[in-house]
């Protein structure tokens, strides 16, 4: 398919029903009262309004910003079980995280989840040696019941095969493990989705601008709609504020004698254009405990992560110079140098761990969930891994249903009897959505291009027909955004109408890879913008 410059206006709604509008939506938050509003669109929210609606509560869930438009889509991308954590003997730790790693991509959504195969290389004067690494590797894969393979040690050259830009200087051996590999923002949106199949109503762009209280309880929000000024208010029995890195500034809302109850690390990524084909992803440690990912991901390479103590406004958090000078400096260590230019990277993004406060490096903190109560009842969640999203959302709700004084009522499911293994939306297999759509695209003109098909099936799963029925019917939404990228047109107007877009940025950063490709240029990011404004009400 070619790439749209120009032409006719696009469509404006895919077929089936779209979405409220804001102000319907709006007015559904006010009339009501919910029996819990969870105040945060990043995983943790979302996870817990999945399966507080799922269990039978009246659920809302707000952000002030887009779902996941925070920390939840700068993560490193992976579901891993956290090899680290042998180091610190914390053996029960990644096993959990195994098990929750194997349920999201084997059976809550294998269409939104690809296995990757880890070479932690072992160099001379490293500071571990290949026994202790291929030991290492060959108890996390015990650990994951070997569902990955074996953890084993292989030749530098045998690496060097499935990485060609793989440094071989003093490079004594490889040892290699398995883990899974996801697009944040999509299994956000997608989550976000679900929530909303089994009842929650939600609402981005909505800003928190005051705690409603009765008799000294918290008892719901007042907020501002971002995108028309438009100010409401959401009542409710209990209030979760899982709003991250802005945790403690919600719960000086409740009470402004709160002492600080997290701490901050920021963790910066790059993305590069890959000069050869990558089969495997690098894991270089760089000390005792730290490790640098160089993970093939979208066609991509993507670099990092830092790891230090942040003090600031999260708002303003951002890549410097110093943190793209040590993550590349930190790859240079496996990666060669051709694949390390500046003029490769596309984009770059920072986001901000949470951490439970106290003393020690950030580096070595466990990245626990902690869930608190404030003075005013209102219940605040900060912490964890995006691996464990489904058990932070159940614990979550554990606690709810704990709550002195606000029983959930005989008509509520309780946590236990909820099924153990709810599936996203589009749950398929990716393989066979890709060929389908293959087949009844040749019966469609020029049909869809097989990259296009693959990363349809890969970011939506079965929902991939209901872009390409958009495309069959407009032909000028199969057209690419641009011709190296493939996604269409289609998935703008389906962002729009069934994915809660609001913003260019919506679109281009989280729910395509325009921006991260460094492809979202001026004329598409106008073009995004003209169809957004033809939402219907």
């Amino acid at each position: 398919m070619t790439t749209l410059h120009s032409g006719p206006a696009l469509g404006t709604h895919p077929a089936g029903g779209s979405l409220p509008s804001r102000a319907e939506t709006r007015e559904q938050l006010s009339r009501a009262t919910y029996d819990l509003l969870v105040i945060g669109g990043g995983i943790l929210g979302i996870s817990t309004a999945w399966h507080a609606s799922q269990s039978g509560l009246r659920v809302a869930l707000v952000d002030g910003g887009d779902f996941a438009g925070a920390t939840s889509s700068a993560s490193s991308k992976l579901l891993h079980g956290g090899l680290r954590y042998l180091q610190t003997g914390d053996v029960r730790l990644v096993a959990e995280n195994h098990f929750e790693r194997r349920a999201v991509s084997r059976r809550v959504a294998p269409h939104l989840a690809n296995p990757l195969t880890f070479y932690l290389p072992v160099y001379k004067n490293g500071p571990h040696s290949a026994a202790k690494l291929g030991a290492g590797v060959f108890a996390y894969s015990a650990l994951s019941a070997f569902g990955d393979g074996v953890g084993h040690l292989i030749s530098p050259a045998k690496a060097r095969r499935a990485v060609p830009e793989l440094r071989t200087d003093n490079l004594r051996a490889v040892a290699v493990y398995g883990d899974d590999q996801m697009n944040d923002a999509r299994m956000a949106v997608m989550t976000v989705r679900a929530a909303v199949e089994s009842g929650a109503a939600v609402l981005n762009h909505a800003q928190v601008t005051g705690l409603r209280f009765t008799g000294g309880r918290v008892t719901g929000a007042d907020l501002k709609d971002g995108m028309d000024g438009t100010e409401f208010g959401v009542d409710a029995r209990l209030v979760l504020n899982a709003t991250g890195p802005w945790v403690d500034h919600l719960r000086r809302l409740e009470d402004p004698r709160s002492e600080p109850s997290i701490r901050l690390s920021k963790g910066a990524h790059l993305v590069l254009r890959r000069t050869a084909p990558w089969n495997a992803a690098l894991a270089t440690p760089i000390d005792k405990y730290r490790i640098t990912f160089a993970l093939p991901w979208e066609d991509m390479l993507l670099l990092g992560t830092t790891d230090e103590v942040y003090e600031g406004d999260p708002a303003d958090v951002a890549v410097t110079d110093a943190d793209i000078h040590q993550i590349l400096d930190e790859a240079s260590l496996s990666v060669r140098d051709q694949q390390l230019s500046r003029e490769l990277m596309t984009y770059s993004f920072a986001g901000l761990r949470v951490l439970p406060g106290g003393p020690g490096d950030t580096s070595t903190a466990k990245r626990e969930t902690v869930v608190t109560e404030g003075s005013g009842g209102m219940l605040s969640v900060a912490g964890g891994k995006w691996t464990t999203f489904r058990h932070i959302g159940r614990t979550v709700l554990d606690k709810l249903e704990t709550l002195p004084g606000r029983p959930l009522g005989s008509d509520i499911e309780p946590t236990s009897r909820l099924p153990k293994m709810l599936p996203l939306p589009g749950i398929s297999n990716p393989q066979a959505v890709t060929h389908r759509l293959l087949i009844d695209g040749g019966a469609h003109g020029d049909g869809i291009a097989r990259d296009t098909a693959h990363h349809l099936a890969r970011h939506y799963g079965s929902l991939a027909f209901d872009i390409a029925r958009l495309a069959y019917e407009r032909p000028e939404l199969g057209e690419r955004i641009h011709p190296d990228a493939p996604e269409i047109w289609a998935q703008v107007v389906y962002a729009r109408d069934h994915e809660w877009a609001e913003t260019a940025d919506d679109v281009l950063r989280r729910r395509t890879t325009l921006t991260i490709r460094g492809l979202a240029t001026d004329g598409i990011r106008a073009r995004v913008e003209e169809l957004l404004s033809r939402r219907s009400g």
